[in-house]
């Protein structure tokens, strides 16, 4: 069998990379100020565990309207051209920075305008997650998708390294030198994703109404025990043991190691993110798919505790890097089950589902992780956390033997192309 076109030789798919970049270099490098910010502000009157219950409270903030939304978004995915839901959601984010960078020139931003930030990127997200995910596939060949995955990938977790430091080193040059830099970056991101031809669109369905087929998105995923157990291992996992939210108290109150820390600290999971997704990227992995996500997870979990544990910067840096290269075998199993699982006519309103549980660990996992902070204290809460996902893989080892039996990404009907790939 021929070897599969390399995604990067397709300029369509080249753009998307380059979008897909420097808008995560972008929103990364807010998230991480964003969060300075908010916490900073709190602190003036707060002890430290409101102020970390504020700070959990931004992740809700993106979370509603996401949560909210998501019926509607997987649908309007599949309806409309993709490329101009993103263009649309990246404009918006563009502006959503360029009014912080001015509020913080001026020095007008409050936590009303931080929270009322958090919520107008959580409705970017929730239009611009499907229709991502979804256009992916209409990028390249089937055969090259999982290397396409993990490529993406790359460029998402690339930006989530570089964009804490960069966003942490121009912040403490200059605010307004940050924020603008953001917006360009997000500019950028918005203009190459018109850069993008045309792709095929799914076929319409306008013999179903728009209920039932927002629904078969839902009823799709509940069928697909395979799709089910890695959206929800996923789910549970990242929900109970996320640390990230808690990084700014990590770096000002346990490591003391102030704005510059805290950059270092949040690359870390990138770090090993970037690294396993770089593997991937010239090794996909090919067998026992199934097996190595619940492995991966436990790893993720044993990760996490060590660094809630930890006091030392360089062994809770280690940490983090270790629980991000696991944790990106756990995204590249999960959107490559997905995305060959499901059918084009649905990949948005199912990228949608899988948008809401990432949203759900991540976002409300903020949430959470402030709550359970404040009464446990932040080093209890990530301890919790990492206990929690280890338990959560046990038991859906048991609870889904698909996913434990999982051998190849193919879907049963399709031959095993294991054969004409690279193993891991």
């Amino acid at each position: 069998m021929p070897k599969p076109l390399h995604p990067l030789r397709i300029g369509n798919f080249r753009a998307y990379w380059l979008s897909r970049f420097a808008g995560t270099l972008g929103i990364s490098a807010q998230a991480i100020i964003l969060g300075w910010q908010v916490y900073g502000i709190a602190r003036q009157t707060m002890d430290i565990r409101h102020a970390a219950f504020l700070l959990g409270m931004m992740g809700a903030a993106q979370f509603v309207p996401l949560f909210l939304l998501t019926p509607v978004v997987g649908l309007i995915a599949d309806s409309v051209d993709r490329r101009w839901i993103v263009r649309c959601t990246t404009a918006l984010l563009t502006v959503v920075a360029a009014m912080l960078g001015i509020l913080t020139r001026m020095d007008l931003l409050g936590l009303p305008a931080l929270f009322g930030a958090a919520v107008f990127v959580g409705v970017a997200r929730a239009f611009s997650g499907p229709a991502y995910s979804a256009l992916a596939p209409n990028l390249v060949p089937r055969e090259s998708l999982p290397t396409a995955i993990a490529i993406s990938s790359i460029a998402w977790q690339v930006g989530t390294i570089a964009g804490p430091s960069i966003g942490g080193l121009l912040y403490a040059i200059h605010p307004d030198f940050a924020y603008a830099t953001i917006s360009v970056l997000l500019a950028v991101a918005l203009a190459t994703m018109f850069a993008i031809g045309p792709v095929p669109q799914p076929p319409t369905q306008a013999d179903r109404k728009p209920l039932a087929r927002i629904l078969d998105g839902f009823s799709y995923v509940r069928r697909n025990r395979l799709v089910l157990a890695t959206i929800t291992l996923d789910l549970f996992a990242v929900l109970l043991a996320g640390a990230t939210s808690l990084l700014p108290i990590y770096a000002r109150d346990i490591l003391h190691v102030g704005a510059g820390g805290l950059g270092i600290l949040a690359a870390g999971m990138g770090m090993g993110a970037a690294t396993t997704a770089i593997w991937f990227s010239f090794r996909p992995m090919a067998r026992d798919v199934g097996v190595k996500m619940l492995v991966a997870v436990i790893v993720f979990g044993v990760a996490i505790l060590t660094f809630g544990l930890s006091t030392w910067l360089p062994l809770s840096l280690a940490a983090l890097i270790v629980a991000g290269g696991a944790d990106m075998v756990s995204v590249y199993v999960r959107s490559s089950l997905i995305q060959l699982h499901t059918p084009d006519s649905m990949r948005g309103r199912v990228s949608a589902v899988s948008q809401l549980t990432i949203s759900a660990s991540n976002e409300l996992g903020e949430a959470e992780s402030g709550l359970m902070a404040s009464l446990l204290g932040p080093v209890g809460a990530v301890v919790f956390g990492g206990v929690s996902a280890i338990a959560i893989t046990i038991a859906w080892a048991r609870l889904f033997p698909e996913l434990r039996l999982a051998r190849t990404f193919d879907p049963p009907d399709m031959p095993d192309r294991s054969t004409a790939m690279e193993t891991v």
